[in-house]
């Protein structure tokens, strides 16, 4: 018989910037380097990442969650409004979202989605978005199964240190 993990969330502090900071790094590295094949995969250094998420965490823009195994910090979650011109202020967008490649498939990534769904629905947005690289295809299937559907029409291209990356938004409901 299999063990279910259970993952604690909980609001970031301040002393988990530097976590968060490393853990998006590890993660966005993992998630990427397969749609990087001609250049080096550049990503910003961790303290500049840690000031971004001390400040969103200071501030709460993007409000930010972590999932906690055993108390350490193995995945994290930034959600606000939609930062998407044009979107009604009932629309809500999940900044980021990354867990540690260890505890891919195992609930984490789950766990801080229904914690932001909650913290969506509780200001007042009826709907969600988020962007994912078109070549990643666990991203795409993680937020397909959690009930977002795909925006053909939004697609486009974002730059990634010396690289550019296809992006689409995806969309669903939070009833």
């Amino acid at each position: 018989m299999s063990s279910t993990i259970i993952f604690k969330v909980r609001p970031a502090t301040f002393r988990d910037a530097k976590t968060i900071a490393e853990l998006h790094n590890t993660a966005a590295r993992e998630a990427f380097q397969s749609l990087v094949t001609h250049a080096p995969l550049v990503l910003p250094a961790v303290e500049k990442r840690q000031a971004f998420w001390r400040e969103a965490i200071e501030y709460s823009e993007p409000q930010v969650l972590v999932a906690l195994e055993d108390d350490k910090v193995v995945g994290f979650v930034g959600f606000d409004r939609s930062r998407d011109k044009g979107t009604p202020p009932t629309m809500g967008e999940i900044w980021a979202i990354y867990v540690v490649p260890a505890v891919w498939g195992k609930g984490a990534g789950l766990a801080l989605w229904d914690a932001a769904r909650e913290g969506l629905l509780e200001e007042g947005c009826t709907h969600v978005t988020v962007w994912v690289p078109l070549a990643s295809e666990r991203a795409i299937r993680f937020h397909e199964l959690a009930g977002f559907k795909r925006e053909l029409s939004t697609a486009k291209t974002v730059p990634m240190g010396a690289l550019k990356v296809e992006e689409i938004r995806l969309k669903r409901a939070l009833s």
